[in-house]
């Protein structure tokens, strides 16, 4: 058993000193898109916001230094950067992917406190060669417009992109159900494609499609 479990050891949630709490949180949650979770104090000078399972405490004039630095993992770096630099976040360095395995980014803070936001990148290695055939389909306009975007989105090609969904489809998980390449940002950008293509239909439409006559 690990000294953590012994301890019962919980969950990490750092301290960032900040010159003015009103500032630090209109900063995290107008620019950042944290949500904020709670404040102490009246006016507040202590308080907390969050980031998925993230949680960051805002100290005012107290504990911690300006200059602090952590890493949060979350799951679309480059859609988190357009959101957060349209909303005039100071970004220091846009997302690259690094040689250590992530694709990051840099973000500085009122309180000169930098947040590196990491994706992980998926594995290429070693190489799998593997022989690619053409494949003839007719795939409702709509879905086919979609595919192409989201493609495009995950830097893939369209034939790369179904390769994705199918090997994922195919793969059942232990909860229930298969698993799924796409996460929780990515459903957004899903969203945002079909509505720009107009589907209004669930995932059991195409049991009913019937091709238009001219």
């Amino acid at each position: 058993m690990s000294e953590g479990k012994i301890f019962g050891a919980g969950e990490c949630r750092p301290i960032f000193y900040v010159r003015d709490y009103g500032e630090a949180m209109a900063y995290y949650t107008e620019k950042l898109l944290f949500r904020k979770l709670w404040d102490w104090d009246v006016p507040p000078a202590f308080g907390a916001v969050g980031f998925g399972k993230v949680e960051l405490f805002f100290s005012e004039g107290g504990q911690g230094a300006p200059g602090m630095w952590i890493c949060i993992f979350m799951d679309d770096v480059d859609l988190y950067f357009a959101r957060i630099k349209a909303l005039g976040a100071e970004v220091i360095s846009p997302p690259e992917d690094k040689p250590w395995g992530l694709r990051e980014m840099q973000v500085r803070d009122p309180n000169q406190h930098v947040i590196r936001f990491g994706q992980g990148i998926p594995c290429r290695e070693p190489k799998l060669p593997v022989e690619r055939v053409d494949v003839s389909a007719r795939v409702e306009k709509r879905l086919a417009a979609v595919l192409q975007d989201l493609a495009a989105h995950k830097k893939m090609s369209v034939g790369e992109a179904l390769e994705e969904l199918l090997l994922h489809s195919f793969e059942k998980v232990k909860e229930g159900g298969v698993a799924s390449p796409h996460t929780e940002w990515t459903h957004e950008v899903i969203g945002d494609l079909k509505r720009k293509h107009g589907i209004d239909f669930d995932c059991h439409a195409n049991y009913r499609f019937v091709e238009k006559t001219s």
